[in-house]
This record gives structure tokens, sequence and C-alpha cells, in this order.
């Protein structure tokens, strides 16, 4: 029995990493970058440091996790500005650019 259970959650982990670990194209990064620049910027200030919105430097996003960001620009902020992006960004591009955003780009 529990050799089953260690081999499922073996399998649903490896398909899990697979998703997350998923790779998005060069062309599609620089039109996330871009959206970036524009879109986000708009609101969090060109160089994302802060505007309407909150700044998006690597300081300001150090408490939170990959998943918790992905989720906001997925899901947006319900209650403030912050739209969200589904209907223009797939769960695993939030992921690439709350990663980006984590390590400190400057669009």
């Amino acid at each position: 029995m529990t050799r089953t259970i260690v081999a499922i959650t073996a399998i649903l982990l490896a398909g899990i990493s697979a998703v997350v670990s998923a790779e998005v194209p060069l062309q599609r990064q620089a039109e996330l970058l871009h959206l970036l620049k524009h879109d986000c910027g708009s609101c969090h200030g060109m160089r994302l440091e802060g505007g309407l919105g909150p700044a998006l430097t690597a300081q300001r996003l150090a408490p939170y996790g990959i998943d918790f960001l992905a989720l906001t620009i997925i899901q947006g902020r319900p209650g403030t500005p912050m739209p969200p992006w589904r209907p223009f960004v797939a769960e695993h591009e939030a992921r690439w650019l709350a990663q980006q955003l984590k390590q400190g780009i400057r669009p």
C-alpha cells in the first residue's frame, strides 16, 4: 500500500513539475516583457518602482512566492485596480513573469 502511494505521488509530482517548467518560447518571452513594460508599467510605473500599484522590484516581492505572484497575475486582486490577466497570459507564462520579477528584471 505504501509503495503504491509513493509511486502515485512520484508520478503526480513529475507531471506537475513538467507543467511548471514548461518553457516559454523566446518570441512569447518578448511579448510578455512588452506587456510587462507597457501594460503593467502603466500602473506599477514604467521602471516598476511603483505608481498607482505597488513597486514590482525584487526587494518588494521578496516575501512572496512564485505561486502567489503568478496567481495574482492570473486572477488579479479583487477590490483593487489590478485586473485578471488570464485572458492574455497562460498560467505557465504567469509563473515565468513572476520568476523574472523575483529576479529583478527591468523591462
